[in-house]
């Protein structure tokens, strides 16, 4: 039997909790153990998910294969530095790090000591998104909507990090195109950065992208439109669906006076196969780093992503 990839879990807030979880239940790894700022909360997760507690990162790094950071994004950069530096694979959350210096710092690192250095984009392993790159061939026109209601666990970074990245990184990996031109404005609701955004982006082969994200509404939205020449595709990544419309026929009657316009469409719904999006990207970092599997996204592409997000965030705060 082959060795089984030996994990550890550093950060085990709401999203680290997440992690672990999904680590218990990998075939071909095993959960070592983990690690969190607050000695308290690591020992009550290490309990309730029957795995070890770690007293320092430099303890669990020696122990394991490869990390997953789920720490606050201001420590993301250092500790992935420190994992890699020690030559061990690396998922971290999204947003990579709080800066592109430090972002391509680390794409060079990993690269250098040939690992793997995934970033946390889980709405890449949503069976939708999966699906939606056979169809998005050639975007015109794409609008995302990502609404929530206020969640007072994410006080470090604005709407543009925390919700809007994940289309951003959609959206830039469907078009395939330089982004030339960046819109945006937002302001600030319930919290010290921004917590409504709407974005237009235009890019060099003619597509429009406009992004919406909210962290301040009363409902939980989150769609991505494309029209296409020839269909429009509707994306709805809560229920993992997509509708493919395309326009059958039109015909325009004149009547008494009045103009009538008639259009037929057909509407398919795309079968998805729905999985657990975090399983799935965790199964991909680990297929990964044992050779069976390319990196679904190269971290150049993790750059650009935050590249424009950080692009935005000038637009809507003005140049720092």
């Amino acid at each position: 039997m082959e060795k089984k990839v030996r994990l550890g879990v550093i950060g085990t807030g709401h999203m680290g909790q997440y992690h672990v979880n999904v680590a218990k239940q990998l075939t071909d790894a095993e959960l070592i153990g983990i690690f969190d700022a607050s000695a308290e909360r690591a020992t009550q997760i290490a309990e309730k998910h029957k795995t070890k507690a770690f007293g320092t990162i430099e303890d669990l790094l020696k122990e394991t294969d490869a990390i997953i950071i789920a720490a606050p994004t201001f420590l993301h950069h250092k500790i992935a530095k420190q994992a890699l530096t020690e030559k061990k694979h690396v998922l971290v959350e999204k947003p990579i790090s709080q800066t592109v210096e430090e972002a391509k710092e680390l794409v060079n690192l990993a690269k250098q000591n040939n690992l793997i250095l995934q970033v946390g984009h889980v709405e890449r392993f949503n069976g939708a998104v999966l699906e939606l790159g056979k169809i998005a061939e050639h975007p015109i026109l794409i609008e995302s909507r990502r609404i929530a209601p206020y969640n007072s666990r994410i006080t470090d970074v604005g709407v543009v990090l925390d919700m809007m990245i994940h289309d951003i990184d959609i959206v830039l990996n469907l078009v395939k195109s330089e982004v030339t031109e960046v819109k945006a404005v937002g302001s600030s609701i319930v919290s010290n950065h921004e917590d409504v955004a709407t974005v237009v982006l235009k890019f060099a082969n003619g597509c429009v992208a406009s992004l919406n994200a909210s962290r301040s509404s009363q409902a939980k939205i989150r769609t991505l439109n494309i029209s296409q020449k020839d269909s429009y595709v509707f994306l709805d990544f809560t229920n993992q669906e997509i509708e493919l419309h395309r326009q059958a026929s039109s015909t325009t009657q004149l009547g008494s006076g009045e103009i009538k316009y008639r259009q037929e469409s057909i509407v398919e719904k795309i079968f998805v196969h729905k999985d657990n999006p975090l399983k799935q990207e965790h199964e991909h970092f680990v297929k990964c780093i044992k050779g069976e599997s390319e990196p679904m996204v190269k971290g150049d592409s993790d750059i650009k992503t935050l590249e424009v997000a950080y692009k935005i965030l000038e637009e809507i705060h003005g140049k720092k």
